[in-house]
C-alpha cells in the first residue's frame, strides 16, 4: 500500500478543483468530465425530441412544439413490379406499419405506411380493392377554412366538429385512393413513423402511384395484425 498523504501537494487533482471551486480549474484537469456535464444538462431536451418523434398525442399540459412539430417521414421503400400474368394482391401489416404487393408468390414491392391511430384503429380482415378515385378528396376530415384561405380549425371530423361562423369545409387530398372497405383506403399522404391516419392505410408519395396503378379493382387487400 502506498504511503498516506499528509501534504495538500499530494492531493489528487480532483480535489484540489472541488475545493477551489472553479470551472477553468476542472476543466483543464478533467476536459472528458466537464462534457459529461454538459451532455447530462441536454438530457431532458433529448428525451424531448425522443417523445415528440415517436408519440402522436402528447400529456396533458405539454404544448405542440411550434418549429419542427411534424417528425421527418420515414423512407418510402422499394419496387420492382413490370407487370405480368400472376393475379396481385396486397398485404398490410398494421405492427410493422408495411405494406407489400405480390404478384402470385413473388415480392414486388414494399411500402412504409402509416394506418389508423388509436380511436380510429384500421380494421384487421380480407378485403378487396372496391374502387379506385386518382384524385379523390374526403367529404369528411379536412380543415376548417376562411373566405382568405387560412385554416382556422384544422384536422376536423365533418360529422363532430362545429363549424366555426364565416368558414367552409376543405376536404383532404387523398390521391391515388384504393377504398377496400366502406370509406376505408389506400391513398398518398403523410406517413410519420408511427399510426397517425383516420384509419385509412397512408403511402408515401411515389410508392402510392406504384400500389394503385398496379393494383386493378377487385385485387385481394389483407389487412394484418
Amino acid at each position: 500500500m502506498g504511503p498516506k498523504s499528509n501534504g495538500e501537494s499530494q492531493k489528487s487533482p480532483y480535489f484540489c478543483a472541488i475545493k477551489q471551486n472553479s470551472k477553468e480549474t476542472l476543466a483543464a484537469y478533467f476536459p472528458r468530465f466537464m462534457k459529461s456535464i454538459q451532455l447530462v444538462r441536454l438530457l431532458p431536451l433529448t428525451a424531448i425530441a425522443i417523445f415528440f418523434s415517436s408519440c402522436g398525442e402528447l400529456p396533458p399540459g405539454v404544448q405542440q412544439p411550434v418549429a419542427g412539430a411534424l417528425p421527418t417521414p420515414m423512407p418510402s421503400g422499394w419496387w420492382n413490379d413490370e407487370g405480368g400474368s400472376d393475379s396481385p394482391r396486397i398485404i398490410v401489416y398494421l405492427t410493422e406499419q408495411k405494406a407489400y404487393f405480390y404478384r402470385g408468390k413473388k415480392l414486388e414491392g414494399e411500402s412504409t405506411v402509416s394506418t389508423g391511430k388509436r380511436g380510429f384503429s384500421t380494421p384487421p380482415g380480407y378485403y378487396q380493392v372496391l374502387s379506385k378515385s386518382r384524385d379523390h378528396v374526403s367529404s369528411i376530415f379536412g380543415d376548417y377554412v376562411d373566405k382568405g384561405g387560412d385554416v382556422v380549425k384544422s384536422n376536423v371530423d365533418s360529422r363532430k366538429d362545429r363549424r366555426p361562423p364565416g368558414t367552409h369545409f376543405d376536404g383532404a387530398r387523398m390521391p391515388y385512393a384504393m377504398f377496400f372497405r366502406g370509406g376505408y383506403a389506400m391513398h398518398q399522404g403523410y406517413v410519420p413513423p408511427y399510426a397517425a391516419s383516420h384509419g385509412c392505410v397512408r403511402l408515401p408519395k411515389g410508392m402510392a402511384e406504384h400500389f394503385y396503378n398496379a393494383a386493378d379493382e377487385g385485387t385481394p387487400v389483407s389487412v394484418k395484425e
